[in-house]
């Protein structure tokens, strides 16, 4: 875009939200969540102004084999109070979207709004109509089929002197309103400088109740030292109390030296376990399992 096109940009977008630190960290929602967006958006003098929220899913998973983007996708935004607009749209799935704002001057619209305040006061003319109905032909030319029968068909209806007689029902026409909000032409539009990111996760990254369990002390043999098979077994009883997350501490061989004794003593007697925490042994460091918990397998099957 040159500066000359640049210069006729006159729609400023500003204050979007929500957004993290202007843009640089992504917000979060879920899978399932609205992401709603407000922005101000505004231009110089009385003429109206239109603007669409746009997003599209990126995926940029580490252990993705290739990046997935999708087109951009648009709704709609609706006008609240002093420019602030609004919009909304909807992650259906995990990973990464981006969404911007984009604004321009509805000509239509603000014709249509000026002709409703002129029938009002009783002061609309032929001029007016003429007016709107340039504006309809050159949308009309750039659209195909049925809209573009329809558009060249107001065009010539808004020129006869009957629509001046008709000039309260056109005013008030909601399919045309509708028409041209599809078809209307987007002259100079303002894109948003940053486009904004939002992560999205799996649902249950919005809630999830916890429960720790030492694998050592689920035994259901008193003072017999717990296995992974164990923790696996007791899983029920855990889901029983409403449970949806099992939290474990360090499965992973228990060093010697420097071992804690028990009530996190610094000295331990030679049959004290350790603590967990002390990962690193001859046994193997944090890719392994205790072998008194159990095997690699039996990690897996639990999980």
């Amino acid at each position: 875009m040159n500066q000359t096109e640049q210069g006729r940009n006159r729609v400023i977008i500003e204050g979007i939200g929500p957004e993290i630190d202007a843009g640089r960290f992504p917000i979060k929602r879920v899978v399932g969540d609205f992401v709603l967006v407000e922005a101000d958006v505004f231009t110089d003098g009385h003429d109206s102004v239109a603007a669409v929220l746009q997003y599209r899913f990126t995926e940029t998973a580490p252990l993705a084999p290739s990046s997935i983007e999708t087109e951009w996708q648009e709704v709609a935004m609706t006008p609240l109070v002093n420019d602030r607009w609004k919009g909304a749209f909807r992650v259906d799935q995990v990973g990464t979207y981006l969404y911007r704002v984009v604004g321009w001057v509805d000509r239509f619209f603000t014709w249509h709004h000026d002709l409703q305040k002129r029938v009002a006061a009783g002061q609309a003319t032929k001029v007016d109509l003429v007016i709107g109905a340039d504006l309809i032909e050159a949308v009309g030319e750039q659209a195909n089929g049925e809209d573009r029968n329809t558009l060249q068909m107001w065009s010539r209806r808004l020129r006869t002197d009957e629509a001046l007689m008709n000039v309260e029902k056109i005013a008030e026409d909601e399919d045309l309103e509708h028409l041209m909000k599809r078809c209307g032409r987007r002259d100079f539009a303002t894109t948003s400088t940053r486009e904004l990111a939002v992560v999205v996760d799996r649902e249950r990254a919005g809630f999830s109740s916890w429960y720790e369990m030492f694998p050592r002390s689920a035994s259901a043999t008193p003072g017999k030292h717990g296995t992974l098979k164990d923790v696996e077994a007791r899983l029920p009883y855990v889901a029983k109390m409403g449970f949806d997350v099992l939290y474990l501490p360090p499965i992973h061989p228990i060093g010697q030296a420097f071992r804690k004794g028990k009530n996190n003593t610094p000295e331990a007697h030679p049959d004290d376990v350790g603590s967990p925490w002390g990962i690193g042994s001859e046994e193997g460091g944090h890719k392994s399992i205790h072998p008194e918990l159990g095997t690699l397998s039996d990690f897996q099957q639990l999980v």
